[in-house]
C-alpha cells in the first residue's frame, strides 16, 4: 500500500453518521484510503473541501477529535502467480495462515477493457451441468447471473461449477458468506485437489457488511492479471450480489442520499455494471467470464437488484426446486444464455440446437398437461407420456447433481425421445433422426 512520506494528521471531524465521517481538507481523491481513529476508511464523496469517508468497521465510539490520516492511494492488490490456491479477506490479506503475497501492486476497481481490444466471445465453457451446457451454453467472456431463492443450494452449484469448468483459473468472490459456507468452499476445493487454480476473496457475515464492496474489485483485479498478463481463461464466481447491493444501500442511506426503487441507491445500475462489464474475451486468448448469484425475495425478479442485473448481463440461470422429481433444477423456461448460439453446433455436435429445442418444447407440453390435470380435464395418451418424460428429463438432465459431458447429455435426450415419443412428435430434422434416433 502506497503511503505519503509525511502524512498530515487531522483531528477535527465535521460530522459522524453510523457508517461515515466527514472533514474538511484539500487534495484528496475519490476512493483514497484513510485511517480514522485506527480504523480503515475510504473516501466515498468529495464536495469542495468537504470529504466524506466510509469507515468499514462502523463509526461507533469515534470522537469528533479523532485522528485521521490519508494513505494517498485507493485499495490495491499485489498480483502474481502466488495468488493461486490462496484465501484472502476483503483487503487482500491472507485468511489461510499463509505468507503475504509478493507481486506487483495494482489499484483495484480500475476501468474495464477498451472495447477496441475486445473480441466476440466464441469459446465454450463446459460445466457438466446440463441445465447450463445443453440449454444455456456458457461462452468465455460472458456475464450471467444465477437467480435463486435464498433457500436454494446456490453456493453448492457455484462450487460444482468451479470444480467442473474447463478453465485455467477460478476466482471466488464470497460476500456475506456464513462460516459454514466459507468452510464448505474451502473443504470442497481442498478435497478435489483443485486449490492450485482457485483464488478466493471472502467476506463473512461476522465481518462488516461494507467490506463486501471491496470483494468484486479484488476478485476482478486478480482475474485481469491472469487473463491479460497470462492469457488464461478465468472464471469469476460472485456470491451473493444481493448482499453486495445491500451494502451499497447501507452506505448510501447513512450518507442521507435519497433512495431509489426498493431502497436501493440511484447509482445501483452503474455500480453493478462496472463489475459485470469486466467480463471480456481478449484477442490473445485470455478471457474473464463472470457468473454471479443474485438471491431473490420470494422469487421477485422485479426487485431493483435482479431487474437492473437483467439489463446488464447476457441472460440468467434460474434455480428452482422441481416437485415432480424432487430435484433442484435449472429452470429451462426462465433461464437464458443470449450467447449460446455462438457455440452450439459449432463447438458441439450438429444436433445440439435441435435436441435442446425439442427437449424444452416437450417439457412445456408436460406443463400444459399438468395444468389440464389440475383443472379436472381428461388427459390424452400424449399428455401422459409428456408427464412421464418431464420427470425423467428433470431427473436425468436438468438436475444440478447430474455431471456428464455434452455428448452424453445429447445421447440421454435422444434416449428419452425414443422412450416416450414418436419420431414425428419430436419435430427434429430427419437427418438427425436418421443418425441419432434410439428406439426403446
Amino acid at each position: 500500500m502506497a503511503t505519503k512520506a509525511y502524512q498530515k494528521i487531522y483531528t477535527q471531524l465535521e460530522s459522524i453518521t453510523k457508517a461515515t465521517v466527514a472533514l474538511r481538507t484539500q487534495g484528496i481523491s475519490n476512493d483514497e484510503l484513510a485511517v480514522v481513529d485506527g480504523r480503515l476508511a475510504q473516501v466515498v464523496k468529495t464536495k469542495g473541501d468537504l470529504v466524506t469517508l466510509q469507515v468499514f468497521s462502523g463509526t461507533e465510539g469515534i470522537p469528533t477529535n479523532a485522528e485521521v490520516t490519508f494513505l494517498g492511494a485507493p485499495p490495491t492488490l499485489k498480483v502474481s502467480d502466488d495468488l493461486a490456491g490462496r484465501f484472502f479477506d476483503a483487503y487482500g490479506k491472507p485468511l489461510d495462515g499463509g505468507p503475504e503475497v509478493e507481486g506487483t501492486e495494482v489499484q483495484i476497481g480500475g476501468p474495464s477493457v477498451n472495447p477496441y481490444k475486445r473480441r466476440q466471445p466464441s469459446q465454450i465453457i463446459p460445466t457438466g451441468i446440463a441445465g447450463i451446457d445443453l440449454n444455456n451454453t456458457l461462452v468465455s467472456g460472458q456475464k450471467i447471473p444465477f437467480f435463486a431463492d435464498p433457500d436454494q443450494p446456490y453456493n453448492n452449484v457455484m462450487a460444482q461449477v468451479a470444480l467442473r469448468a474447463d478453465v485455467d483459473k477460478i476466482i471466488l468472490g464470497g460476500m456475506g458468506l456464513t462460516n459454514d459456507d466459507y468452510l464448505y468452499f474451502k473443504h470442497e476445493f481442498e478435497a478435489a485437489g483443485a486449490l492450485d487454480k482457485i483464488i478466493s476473496f471472502v467476506n463473512t457475515t461476522e465481518q462488516p457488511p461494507v467490506e463486501r464492496l471491496l470483494i468484486p474489485d479484488m476478485a476482478l483485479t486478480a482475474a485481469e492479471y491472469f487473463a491479460v498478463e497470462k492469457n488464461e481463461k478465468v472464471l469469476v464466481l460472485l456470491t451473493d450480489m444481493t448482499l453486495y447491493a445491500d451494502a451499497l444501500s447501507i452506505v448510501s442511506n447513512r450518507m442521507d442520499q435519497i433512495p431509489s426503487k426498493d431502497s436501493m441507491p440511484g447509482s445501483l445500475y452503474s455500480d453493478l455494471a462496472k463489475i459485470y462489464e469486466k467480463a471480456v474475451q481478449l484477442p490473445d486468448g485470455g478471457s474473464i467470464t463472470i457468473i454471479a448469484v443474485t438471491t431473490l425475495n420470494d422469487g421477485d425478479i422485479t426487485h431493483a437488484i435482479p431487474d437492473n442485473t437483467g439489463y446488464i448481463t447476457e441472460g440468467q440461470l434460474f434455480l428452482r426446486a422441481d416437485p415432480d422429481s424432487g430435484k433442484v433444477i435449472i429452470d429451462p423456461f426462465r433461464s437464458l444464455s443470449r450467447l449460446k448460439q455462438l457455440v452450439q453446433g459449432k463447438q458441439t455436435r450438429k444436433d445440439h440446437s435441435q435436441v435442446m429445442n425439442a427437449s424444452v418444447r416437450l417439457y412445456a407440453d408436460a406443463q400444459n398437461a399438468k395444468t389440464k390435470l389440475e383443472n379436472g380435464f381428461d388427459l390424452s395418451d400424449y399428455d401422459l407420456r409428456c408427464l412421464d418424460y418431464a420427470k425423467a428429463y428433470a431427473t436425468r438432465i436438468l438436475a444440478i447433481d447430474v455431471n456428464i459431458k455434452i455428448d452424453e447429455m445429447l445421447d440421454t435426450a435422444w434416449e428419452l425421445f425414443g422412450t416416450y415419443f414418436t419420431k414425428a412428435e419430436t419435430g427434429i430434422k430427419q437427418e438427425f433422426i436418421d443418425q441419432y434416433w434410439k428406439n426403446k
